[in-house]
């Protein structure tokens, strides 16, 4: 399979199915936009490398759970409507996004004021893919289709679930968080 394919070089793609449509269309908006933030959840499993915690292997295993759906829902959002989604997104995934979260923040310092993103470069990196994930899900919104209210869900969840990963991550390598302060 060749990288290249010439297709798009007048600035329109494919969606699946075929449909052609113009790069800058809502829907490559949105799946683009979940690709965005896919490659920064890889960036910041990239900084962990050299770290360990007992958990790490756990962590980062459920990370990469989250790369392969977050792949897929970008697949669904770049489903046209009306056409059959080959892989949909189910609502324990959601659930299963939900649990981690409350199992990752038992083990965190109860929050008292906002935090800038800061600390290890993971955790940043973490807070970027999850400021990416919102805008992703806003994208999916500007799509205004019931097909796809599943994965505008999930990534209303995978954003919270980014933000509390961001600190757990912080707290288990030694990164500071920074509170917002008030007096500037």
């Amino acid at each position: 399979m060749r990288i290249y394919t010439r297709s798009g070089d007048k600035g329109k793609t494919s969606l699946i199915y075929g449909d052609r449509v113009e790069k800058n269309h809502a829907r490559v908006e949105a799946y683009g936009t979940c690709d965005e933030a896919n490659s920064m959840i890889g960036l910041a499993l990239s900084y962990l490398n050299e770290e360990n915690w007992e958990d790490k292997d756990n962590f980062m295993s459920f990370m990469q759970r989250i790369q392969t759906i977050l792949f897929h829902v970008g697949a669904e959002l770049a489903t046209p409507e009306g056409k059959e989604v080959t892989w949909k997104l189910k609502q324990e995934h959601i659930e299963e996004l939900e649990k981690e979260i409350d199992k990752i923040d038992q083990h965190l310092t109860p929050l008292k004021n906002f935090i800038l993103p800061s600390g290890h470069q993971a955790s940043a990196t973490l807070h970027v893919a999850r400021t990416v994930t919102r805008r992703a899900e806003r994208k999916a919104v500007a799509i205004d289709s019931e097909q796809h209210q599943q994965a505008i869900s999930y990534l209303n969840r995978l954003s919270d679930f980014l933000f509390v990963a961001a600190r757990y991550v912080n707290e288990q390598c030694g990164g500071t968080e920074t509170p917002l302060k008030t007096d500037i």
